[in-house]
């Protein structure tokens, strides 16, 4: 099922399993800004991630001795188990809590829980979990939006750019056919807050960041101007990808990335884990403003 809200600027709707957004749309213009998930392409508007981001070496974590098949991008993403627990005029909260069937692959007794608010030109995603169990508890989060790129039929993909607040000089991280981040670096951003798009850039797999100083970036174009701007003050690293072939690019907020190629599976030591002690309460949130 689908849910919307909508407010004088604009309308979003979040499909119930995965907890998905699927829609931004202009109530002025009826302009979308999400990618249409075409299944022939890339069939996820803006996936949910947690508790891992991104692969897993081997397919599994070790934890305790055990060893624990968590998911690529985690247990979120497409889960018909996730539903709807509040709805109010300006906002929609999912939540995903943990079963006999969650702890067989992810040792933790967690609760997730995800809000969508609209404010003014915004969406505001903000993500709670909490620890319910006796020990203490790793995870990572993060998110996968998808805007469609481009925006207007007179454009093509390589009329926009992504504009960094702060002046930039970072690598991507490689990544190896398997998903994993390898030890080779490629210098993307060197003494520049701007990043150009075009068919090529991701022929490698996604741009992964590690060490940016900006906790905002803005999709624009050289025809149109700005439009988009994510504000991820809370995430440290921060992925760009899009298939392809693709009419789209996602700008993705993390707080964890994906296992490294030397990886020792360990789930305590794995890079960007973040550790909840017994019954407490992690908050995290980012935006998404549509600027037209």
């Amino acid at each position: 099922m689908t849910y919307s809200i909508q407010n004088h600027h604009l309308k979003i709707s979040v499909q119930e399993t995965g907890a998905e957004l699927c829609q931004i749309q202009s109530t002025v213009t009826g302009k979308d800004f999400l990618w249409n998930a075409d299944p022939a392409v890339w069939s996820s508007y803006a996936p949910v991630l947690f508790p891992v981001i991104g692969a897993i070496k081997n397919g599994f974590v070790k934890y305790k001795g055990g060893e624990y098949a968590v998911p690529r991008h985690g247990m979120v993403r497409n889960n018909a188990n996730v539903k709807l627990t509040n709805q109010a005029t300006d906002s929609l909260t999912f939540t995903l809590k943990y079963s006999e069937e969650t702890l067989a692959i992810y040792p933790f007794e967690f609760e997730f829980e995800i809000t969508y608010r609209l404010d003014h030109k915004k969406v505001v995603i903000d993500h709670k979990v909490i620890n319910h169990g006796s020990e203490e508890m790793l995870f990572s989060l993060g998110g996968h939006p998808a805007f469609k790129c481009p925006l207007h039929e007179d454009e093509v993909y390589e009329d926009y750019y992504l504009e960094f607040e702060a002046i930039e000089n970072d690598s991507t991280w490689l990544l190896e056919k398997n998903g994993l981040v390898g030890n080779a670096t490629k210098p993307v951003l060197e003494h520049t807050n701007v990043l150009h798009l075009n068919s090529q850039l991701f022929d490698n797999d996604a741009l992964i960041f590690k060490h940016l100083i900006s906790k905002q970036v803005s999709l624009r174009s050289t025809k149109s101007g700005q439009v988009i701007t994510v504000s991820y003050k809370d995430f440290p690293y921060l992925g760009i990808w899009a298939k392809p072939g693709g009419h789209f690019v996602c700008i993705e907020p993390w707080l964890g990335i994906a296992d490294s190629a030397d990886s020792d599976q360990n789930f305590e030591t794995k890079e960007g884990i973040l550790k909840l002690e017994a019954g407490g309460t992690f908050d995290a949130g980012f935006t998404i403003e549509i600027n037209e």
